[in-house]
């Protein structure tokens, strides 16, 4: 076999071992949702959660876990803020933070909701994080001035806003839903819960769908 032919078939086989190697790795890395301790109730929904909308008595619970930088998320929020309004009173409607490694800001963008939470100011700060997504998302560095400009342009208490950011329990507050979500498999955002079973997302009406069985089932 002449040594030109032999070092190709070689470089061949080195690519495809390395080729394998990745995929396993790939594979590995995915992260995967813990499985729960025997006894231990998963929970969709905190007495600390979020609330948007409050149904009534027998409303359908819709919990959402986001993450405020994530365009799928950002696609979905005109959906959502819809289906809010035609099923006003019908749904109980949480949204729950799951921000994702791959984004940058999407952390800080939850310490913001979070610190305005600490304000009741939560639901104005939702709208202007994914209002202006596009302005911020995708960014290369942290950028937490942009959220503080938001907060002030809200009339937040500047002072108990920066005071809330850099207390590490509104960290832990985000964690925590992120730790729930988890162990519930959430993997990916959006990620729907209706009355704590998950909605398998593969056509955009597949949340009003849900929804709409849900409430006149």
């Amino acid at each position: 076999m002449k040594t030109s032919v032999k070092a190709t078939l070689i470089a061949i086989a080195v690519a495809i071992v390395l080729l394998i190697v990745g995929i396993v790795f790939a594979i590995n890395q995915r992260a995967a949702a813990p499985e729960p301790q025997a006894g231990e109730k998963l929970q969709t929904v905190r007495t600390d959660s979020h609330v948007l909308d409050q149904g009534g008595a027998d409303a359908v619970t819709v919990v959402e876990f986001l993450d405020f930088e994530c365009e799928a998320c950002g696609a979905f929020y005109p959906i959502v803020e819809e289906l809010r309004e035609t099923y006003a009173g019908d749904i109980t409607y949480v949204v729950r933070y799951f921000p994702l490694p791959g984004h940058i800001n999407s952390t800080q963008a939850a310490l913001a909701a979070e610190a305005a939470a600490q304000q009741d100011r939560f639901e104005d700060m939702y709208h202007r994080l994914f209002e202006t997504q596009a302005q911020w998302g995708e960014g290369p560095e942290e950028t937490p001035e942009v959220f503080r400009a938001f907060a002030e342009d809200l009339g937040l208490d500047m002072d108990a806003y920066d005071a809330a950011i850099a207390d590490p329990a509104t960290l832990q507050r985000v964690e925590s839903d992120k730790a729930d979500g988890e162990k519930l498999g959430v993997s990916s955002t959006p990620s729907f819960f209706i009355d704590g079973e998950a909605v398998v997302l593969q056509e955009w009406d597949d949340l009003e769908q849900a929804i709409e069985k849900a409430v006149n089932g």
